[in-house]
């Protein structure tokens, strides 16, 4: 299925590249940019008609030349326009020098502007093409806007943010409003980015969808059902329990067993035909009282567990959920390494002193281990990756994912999945009350069920989450972890 050319995600570096082509392919690039600040000043004329100012802060380049003919167009409106401008404007070349001289309203300084009650802030001095922290003039002019509690309209990305990694350089505007063309960039989604954009707007100023498509990196994509779909199993009439798999999830001692009875009645919810919750010996009974359609097994130790593992119908294994840190989950989780195993929570922890052990075990053939680290246990597996500040969450989850030949979730606002091979996905939908004691669990239950049916690691990974953030929207806030399986609907 072929993503809309607005679904695309486009790095700064490729928007440049699109801009460029679109250069040499014979299209009038100032025709781009006045498309760019008309549907700027369209934008904030339809949601701010009340404005007593529009203020037009405009920066060195093509962000600053969309600004001048927003200013522009707001001026032949009627509107009331002011310009302010960083940097000489003797300075300015090309299309954003020709947008300045087109531009009637006479620009001042930027560290001459002072909100007044009324003010509606464009932002148009970095979009998405910043690569260093914002000069000391933009910084005092965001506080002195956000003090003031002006509303900002951001063009192409609020200044101040990386467009490829969502992060703050030095300071950034906090948008209501955020218009983009052709395509968003992964600063739009990661967080903070997502955060400071506000409402985002993508507006199609007229470039070639080959051109864009040409240069979009499908290895990228928002987390939706389109990028994971084609792998999910399809139901026949002969199906039957075995056929739509066995999932097994570990439990912790009998004052632990909670988080695994969640994670196995969400994957139960999510598909597998059979669940069965390991337990030690003195946490039998506590989960035989508070379980039906689940199955229960004694497995004290790792002879057990492999004993066990003569059936080859058990098809996929949940650890960590509750289990505790140690030497148990750190034998139980290698034995596992010929089948398909979600390894989260406590089960991630015990390999913080000796991950290269874990990633050894799973390194030949298919990716069949799933790692769902919060930030947290991401520096604890990975301590070089998370403490590189050059690396966005997306080239951490990637390089993570190679390094263990798993599929990461990188947990978060922001979770971003990423896989051995480069693909990676970052995810939206989850509201923020999913933020709870065991939601993990449940996370960790849906992805192990997917993965029972037969779904690839990566694909049920990032399946897993989307059906997370739906169940949670589901559920609604004041939700509670113990609440979330029986709102997700299986694919």
């Amino acid at each position: 299925m072929s993503l809309r050319v607005a679904d695309l995600l486009l790095t700064p570096v490729a928007m440049a590249a699109v801009d460029r082509d679109a250069g040499m392919s014979g299209i009038d690039s100032f025709g781009l940019m006045e498309k760019a600040g008309r549907a700027v000043a369209a934008l904030a004329l339809r949601i701010y008609p009340e404005a007593l100012r529009f203020v037009v802060l405009c920066g060195p380049g093509n962000n600053g030349g969309d600004g001048y003919v927003a200013a522009l167009a707001l001026h032949e409106s009627g509107a009331h326009v002011a310009v302010f401008h960083l940097g000489d404007t003797a300075s300015l070349k090309g299309d954003a020098a020709r947008a300045f001289a087109a531009c009637p309203v006479s620009a001042e300084p930027v560290e001459a502007y002072r909100p007044d009650a009324g003010d509606v802030v464009i932002d148009a001095i970095f979009g998405a093409g910043l690569a260093r922290a914002v000069p000391a003039a933009v910084a005092d002019l965001i506080v002195r806007i956000e003090t003031a509690g002006v509303p900002v309209i951001a063009v192409d990305l609020p200044s101040g943010l990386d467009g490829e990694s969502g992060q703050v350089l030095g300071a950034a505007f906090r948008a209501a409003h955020t218009v983009t063309f052709m395509t968003r960039k992964p600063g739009h989604l990661l967080m903070p980015g997502r955060e400071h954009c506000g409402v985002l707007e993508v507006h199609d100023i007229g470039i070639p969808e080959r051109i864009v498509r040409a240069n979009a990196d499908d290895s990228l994509a928002e987390n939706r059902p389109a990028r994971w779909q084609a792998t999910v199993p399809t139901a026949h009439g002969d199906t039957h329990k075995y056929k739509r798999g066995h999932l097994v999830v570990f439990s912790g001692g009998a004052t632990a067993t909670g988080a695994a009875r969640m994670a196995a009645a969400a994957g139960l919810r999510a598909g597998a035909g059979l669940v069965t919750l390991a337990s030690p010996a003195d946490a039998l009974s506590v989960n035989a009282s508070a379980l039906t359609a689940i199955m229960l097994r004694t497995v004290e130790d790792e002879a057990a567990l492999k004993h066990w593992l003569d059936d080859q119908r058990l098809s996929s294994f949940v650890l960590g959920p509750g289990f505790g840190t140690g030497e148990k989950a750190r034998r139980f989780a290698l034995a596992l390494a010929d089948r398909h195993l979600v390894l989260d929570a406590d089960g991630i922890t015990s390999f913080k002193d000796d991950p290269e052990t874990l990633f050894g075990a799973f390194a030949e053939g298919s990716t069949r281990l799933v790692l769902t680290p919060h930030e947290g246990e991401f520096a604890r597996l990975f301590p070089d990756i998370a403490a590189d500040s050059a690396l966005g969450k997306v080239a951490k989850a990637r390089a993570a994912a190679q390094r263990a030949h798993a599929a990461i979730i990188y947990k978060g606002a922001d979770t971003v999945i990423a896989s051995p091979d480069g693909r990676a996905l970052i995810n939206t939908n989850a509201p923020p009350w999913l933020a709870t004691a065991g939601s993990g669990d449940v996370l960790a239950g849906i992805v192990g069920g997917l993965l029972a049916q037969g779904m690839p690691a990566f694909e049920a990974a990032a399946a897993g989450v989307w059906l997370h953030g739906e169940a949670g929207k589901t559920a609604g806030k004041g939700l509670t972890a113990e609440d979330l399986p029986q709102h997700i609907t299986p694919l």
